[in-house]
This record gives C-alpha cells, sequence and structure tokens, in this order.
C-alpha cells in the first residue's frame, strides 16, 4: 500500500527528494507556496530579456549528471551545457584584471607569472583539493548526520584526518601561495560559505577542485534548465507538483502530522517534508513541536544575505564576459562587514553576469542581460529603495569606469532584490540567500536535524540542514532524506 509524503516547497532540494521517493512508490504531493517553482532558482521573464533570479554558477556538473542517471536520464536529454572560456574575469585593486583560462596549462601559465615556483604548487594544492572533493562528495555528504556512528567506515575516517577539519582556509593556503591577487582567486568561492576564510574549515579547498578542475559551465536557455529537467523527472515518476499553495500550519495524531493546512484546503499526509525555509517551519509552523528554540536559532551563523539588480541593456557591452568578480576593493573589509561587524558595506565587492554573452536567447537581439550581485550581513536594515539606489550608483560609477562607456542611460529595465524579498518570498531566515553557514560548528551532526524529535513523521530537507548550501549540495539533500523516509516508512 503506498504512502502519502507532502513535500513544502518545489525548490531543488523538494524536486530532488520527490523524485526518489515517487520513483520508490510513495504518493508525493509538493505543495509550493510561490506561483512558479524553482525556489531560489526561479526564471521570470520580461521584454524579451529572461532572467535566472538566483543561481547563476553552475558547477560540480557531476552532481547533476548523478542524478539524471538515477533517473535514465543524462543532462543532454534536457539542455545543451558548455565550459566557460574563460572561467570568469576578476577586476583587482590596481585596476588590471585576469581572464581566468578553463585551459589548465594557461593556469599554470599565470600562476607562475604572478609568483614564481606556484604552478607546481598549483598541482600539488589541487591534488589534495581532488582528494577532499572525492571524500566530501561522495562520502560526507550522503550521510544523513544523524549519529556519530554514519561516520565509522575506514575510508571515511582516513578522509577525515587528510580533510584539514581544524585548519582555517586561510592558513591553509598560504602554505602554497603569497601572492595577493592568488589568495584572492582561492578565496572567493568560500566567500558565500557564511565565515571568513580565516575560520572556514581548509576541507571546503574542495571548492577550488570544482571551480578549477571541473570548471565553469553554463546550460544554454538559462539556468533554469536544470529546474525545468528537474520537473520533468519529477512529473515522470508521478509526482504532482501544486503551486500556489502555502502550507500556514499542520494537524496532528499524537505524534503525527495528518494534515499539511494551506488557506484553501487541508491535505491528508502520512509523511511530511520540508523543503521550505528550516527557521520559518520550526518556529512558525510546528511551534511547540519545534527541534529547536528560539536561542539556537539566534546562536546559529548564517550565510550572507544578498543586494541584487536584474538589468535590460539596450545595447552591447564591451569589457564584461559572462562571470565578472569585482575585487577591485579591500576583500579583508568587505568580509568584515558581512561576518564580524555586519553593517551595510562600505566599498563592496561584486559580481556581474552576462549570461548574454554566452546565450543569444536571454536578451532581444543586441541588447545585454546583466545581472549584479553584492553579498551583504544578513537582517540588516533599513533595506529601502533609497539604500538599494545609493548600492546601484556606487556599482555603476565602476562598471562604467571599469568598462569605458555609459551604461546607466541605456538601462530599459531595471528590478531590485535584497534582503526583504527573500524573507516574502522564501520566508529567508533573516533574510538570508545561502542558507546556514558551513563552519566547523555548523557541519555533518552539528546541523540542524534533517528529523523532527517530537514527531515521527516530519523531516526537513534543504540549504539549512545537511548537507549544507548551494544547487548540488540541495541535490544530495534532497536525495538524503528520501533515502531516511524509505528506511523508516516502508512501503508493503
Amino acid at each position: 500500500m503506498s504512502k502519502k509524503v507532502t513535500i513544502l516547497g518545489a525548490g531543488i532540494s523538494g524536486l530532488s527528494s520527490a523524485s526518489f521517493l515517487a520513483k520508490a512508490g510513495y504518493d508525493v504531493t509538493i505543495l509550493e507556496k510561490n506561483s512558479s517553482i524553482g525556489g531560489r532558482a526561479r526564471q521570470f521573464e520580461v521584454d524579451g530579456f529572461v532572467f535566472d533570479m538566483g543561481p547563476s554558477w553552475y558547477w560540480m556538473p557531476d552532481i547533476f549528471e548523478r542524478f539524471y542517471n538515477q533517473f535514465g536520464h543524462t543532462t543532454n536529454d534536457f539542455y545543451d551545457l558548455i565550459r566557460l572560456d574563460p572561467s570568469y574575469q576578476v577586476f583587482w585593486e590596481d585596476k588590471t584584471h585576469t581572464n581566468i583560462p578553463a585551459n589548465a596549462e594557461e593556469l599554470y601559465a599565470w600562476f607562475e607569472k604572478m609568483e614564481p615556483g606556484s604552478a607546481e604548487k598549483l598541482k600539488s594544492f589541487l591534488k589534495d583539493a581532488e582528494y577532499k572533493y572525492s571524500v566530501g562528495m561522495q562520502d560526507l555528504v550522503f550521510k544523513p548526520g544523524l549519529k556519530l556512528t554514519e561516520f565509522a567506515d575506514m575510508r571515511v575516517i582516513k578522509g577525515l584526518f587528510k580533510m584539514h577539519l581544524v585548519t582555517s582556509f586561510s592558513k591553509y593556503i598560504r602554505r602554497y601561495f603569497k601572492n595577493e591577487k592568488i589568495l584572492s582567486l582561492l578565496e572567493f568561492p568560500v566567500l558565500f560559505l557564511g565565515a571568513t576564510p580565516e575560520e572556514t574549515p581548509a576541507l571546503y579547498s574542495l571548492m577550488n577542485y570544482a571551480d578549477i578542475s571541473l570548471g565553469t559551465w553554463y546550460p544554454m536557455g538559462g539556468m533554469f534548465k536544470f529546474v525545468e529537467a528537474f520537473e520533468k523527472i519529477a512529473l515522470e515518476q508521478g509526482v504532482k507538483i501544486v503551486t500556489n499553495q502555502e502550507v500556514i500550519g499542520f494537524e496532528y495524531n499524537g505524534k503525527n502530522i495528518t494534515h499539511a493546512v494551506t488557506k484553501d484546503q487541508k491535505w491528508e499526509t502520512d509523511i511530511l517534508i520540508s523543503g521550505a525555509d528550516y527557521q520559518h517551519t520550526d518556529k512558525k509552523l510546528l511551534k511547540s513541536n519545534s527541534n529547536y528554540t528560539d536561542k539556537y536559532w539566534e546562536s546559529r551563523t548564517i550565510a550572507p544575505s544578498s543586494l541584487l539588480f536584474y538589468l535590460g541593456i539596450d545595447k552591447k557591452i564591451d569589457g564584461l564576459q559572462h562571470h565578472n568578480l569585482f575585487f577591485d576593493e579591500s576583500f579583508a573589509k568587505h568580509a568584515q562587514e558581512i561576518y564580524k561587524d555586519p553593517k551595510w558595506p562600505s566599498a563592496p565587492l561584486f559580481y556581474t553576469c552576462v549570461p548574454s554573452k554566452t546565450d543569444p536567447t536571454v536578451a532581444p537581439e543586441g541588447k545585454e542581460n546583466v545581472f549584479l550581485l553584492i553579498p551583504i550581513a544578513p537582517d540588516l536594515k533599513d533595506d529601502s529603495e533609497e539604500t538599494r539606489d545609493i548600492y546601484f550608483n556606487m556599482l555603476m560609477d565602476r562598471l562604467e569606469e571599469h568598462c569605458g562607456t555609459t551604461i546607466r542611460e541605456h538601462i530599459i529595465y531595471k528590478k531590485s532584490y535584497c534582503i526583504t524579498d527573500f524573507k516574502n518570498d522564501y520566508h529567508a531566515f533573516k533574510g538570508n540567500a545561502y542558507g546556514l553557514a558551513n563552519t566547523l560548528r555548523q557541519t555533518a551532526l552539528l546541523k540542524p536535524s534533517l528529523m523532527n524529535k517530537k514527531l515521527n513523521n516530519m523531516f526537513y530537507t534543504g540549504q539549512l540542514t545537511v548537507p549544507g548550501p548551494g544547487v548540488p549540495p540541495s541535490i544530495i539533500s534532497g536525495e538524503v532524506v528520501a533515502k531516511e523516509v524509505m528506511k523508516r516508512f516502508k512501503l508493503n
């Protein structure tokens, strides 16, 4: 006899868990708060411009491929995936810029130019990072984090000793390199993990392996293509997806949830999985059945939020690549204003994505699709249009200076998105954009549990539980929770 599973949220982790459970024979329904699926990876279109709202870096293509393979598909069934070359462009404080090549030999040559002897050191660094990626992304991330004995097999135990969990990322990379540009390049992937490089475990050099060795990719048609792929797989398994259905509470029978309650109706269920914001589910929906106290949540280190701008430009812009990192101000000062002394940044680093450099379908002919992002501390006050405009003009000044052309007067569409929007659209705790910070004290068993401690049939998936933030970890999170449900609620 099948069992009814209700999943809150049609984000990546929700679609992933739904697909695995439906394939195994469970009767799965996803209730999505918003009018469209994808969660933070939603997309919108206006005047011929197609904007991906959130994720814009396609890293770890092996994780996507592994997911598709488990449902009899390959990436090629859904979209044309191309490797970007250059991977991205970096603008430096000394007013120079570097195109980071996808080709390994060209990258070694650049490292050697920056710091003699560093090419061989990079090879050694990447070999170690590859090992961390192998153990981290093939073993550790698939552990549900419910008990210590999960980590008892010898490969994982041996791996833990070689993962440099108690060495800071900052200290670790300085064993290899001294050049400031090299250090900034290697530190940038951890900027969004929720802590300074000084407080991020050296384990996360695996991100450098993902960046440099596995490469930066792009699905033609936009990042939403992988959301459409996940939706298609879910529907093929028989998953039902219902949008505009925000869950506002639950009904119980003892220690079991019996119904998820929306404004319009009650949804009977045997098993409940929340892919919605964990803290919102825990404190606003479950109330007395919550896993954690307010004090617990306030003590968590939350990953950054973001100030985003989506721009339609009525001309092409020279001087920009698909991905552009503006490290033309102090990395240390901006990190301090995110993590140590939270405030609106004084001179922020920022990121510019111009997918129309690669993909003609995301902007009308002769025009440019531009996405701007400033990482900021979560839960900042005064998220007003006036504040947003101050930073918009700050970014425009720097963009126009670096590109040597006017941009502002050519903007024909503009939309901003920030802390208030993350809260309104996703109930994001403190308006975070990236979930829970990947610090040592918030890793594996120390993350919020994927199971409710008071209810028998309540589970969690997504960025605030195991394994952590980002699209590939969210894919894995859905699989991990699905397997835990299957183990505990076997079908007859």
